[in-house]
């Protein structure tokens, strides 16, 4: 192997600027590869990111509806069976219950779910539908009473707060982090008092010491944020009442299978983040394929530039060729040798390809991306995960493999007696 790897040392000297083509046609094909699937990656996270951070995994609560089975159904629902002719009931506009959209027994559910070695967090919730007094205009609005130190460690709540500190918010009575929308609606400052009516017609001033911005403009202008205690003041409500219960898994794959599992054993609705987030997942997935295409397409072209070098160079070698075999090299000793040459190319390739990959992605992380939309966005994003340049390197040298295969081949094919008779 030593002599053979000379040999194909000395024939990639000879023809040093093809080799080189093909080399660079490698790093090229790598180095975008690396840069489009990180950038793209990267995008994908931070877009899945505005809504995937702020979801819960399960979602559990209780949505006003009509009942299922209506009074005339079970008082004629044995009327078949009795021998009376089938009752038909055509029901109109049928109405929900009267009943408040409250979790029943949600600190017990909250106590078992604490239990649960799936289950990673917990937290409650108090929606409450609201208008906000603006002089003689009435603005609609939806105040979230959350537990503000679990939204802040498990679902990034303070990235999103482009004004105040939110422990202000969990300290503090009667305060509120309006929606940045809002807020420039209003032309509340922070340290403003706002007036807030309730469904009922009760009226209650908060504190302003915070703005929040999702990047969904139209969930700014509506979605604010208090206390869970200052909401339940603000309905008039107990201790006890929460309208969900937002439970965030170890793993999120199990969501599905679970939220259906607690729907069924506490009598409640729930929804899974796959189920409410299906439209973005789709997306991510449509762009990481797009991505993954194009490098790949990028990295065969680079193999048929190395199978066209290696083709010319076995042409014009020949006489090389027969040299080797009629001095006793056989013809898997030269298949060898052109083998070699084709993976040191691709190797040569694939480092040069990853250095460049990575300056460039670290270059696009540098370039500045500042949007009213993305507060938390200073750069674009890009995703350096190992996975990209394990992918590109082997995909590399397998199609520099097989592009090197079939010259070598041939090349291993040549008859000396014909070649040295033709010269």
């Amino acid at each position: 192997m030593r002599l053979l790897s000379t040999i194909a040392f000395t024939l990639l000297r000879a023809k040093l600027r093809q080799s080189i083509v093909a080399a660079v046609g490698v790093m090229f094909s790598i180095a975008m590869f690396v840069t489009l699937l990180g950038f793209m990656n990267g995008l994908n996270q931070l877009l899945d990111g505005l809504i995937l951070n702020r979801t819960p995994h399960i979602r559990l609560y209780n949505e006003l509806r009509a009942s299922a089975e209506q009074p005339i159904q079970l008082a004629y629902a044995d009327s078949t069976t009795a021998g009376k002719a089938p009752m038909h009931h055509f029901i109109h506009s049928v109405k929900p219950k009267d009943d408040l959209p409250r979790l029943r027994n949600a600190t017990a559910i909250m106590d078992v779910l604490k239990k649960d070695s799936r289950v990673l967090a917990v937290s409650p919730r108090l929606v409450a539908q609201v208008l906000f007094n603006v002089g003689t205009t009435d603005l609609t609005g939806q105040v979230n009473g959350i537990d503000i130190m679990q939204e802040v460690r498990y679902y990034m709540f303070q990235d999103y707060m482009v004004a105040g500190d939110p422990y202000d918010l969990a300290n503090g009575n009667n305060t509120i982090v309006l929606g940045k929308g809002l807020a420039d609606l209003m032309e509340a400052k922070i340290g403003d008092l706002v007036q807030v009516t309730t469904a009922t017609g009760d009226r209650t001033m908060l504190r302003v010491v915070g703005y929040f911005q999702s990047g969904i403009a139209d969930y700014d202008k509506v979605q604010c944020y208090a206390n869970i205690k200052t909401v339940q003041k603000l309905l008039a409500r107990p201790a006890s009442y929460y309208t969900d219960i937002n439970v965030k898994l170890n793993d999120l794959e199990e969501a599905p299978v679970m939220a259906k599992e607690l729907a069924a054993r506490f009598g409640v609705q729930a929804t899974d983040i796959q189920m409410a987030n299906a439209q973005y997942e789709t997306g991510s997935d449509v762009r990481n394929i797009i991505s993954y295409a194009v490098g790949i397409v990028l990295l065969i072209v680079a193999g048929f530039g190395i199978y066209n070098i290696l083709n010319m160079m076995i042409y014009e070698k020949l006489d090389a060729i027969a040299i080797l075999k009629a001095t006793g090299f056989s013809g898997s000793d030269v298949r060898r040798i052109f083998l070699l040459l084709s993976v040191i190319i691709g190797i040569a390739g694939a480092l040069g390809g990853l250095v460049v990959g990575v300056t460039l992605q670290h270059i696009i992380d540098n370039i500045p991306f500042v949007t009213a939309a993305l507060p938390s966005v200073t750069t674009f994003p890009v995703d350096y995960s190992i996975r990209y340049y394990v992918i590109a390197v082997t995909f590399a040298l397998a199609t520099t493999w097989v592009a090197g295969w079939f010259p070598a081949r041939k090349a291993s094919q040549v008859d000396p007696v014909e070649i040295i008779r033709g010269k």
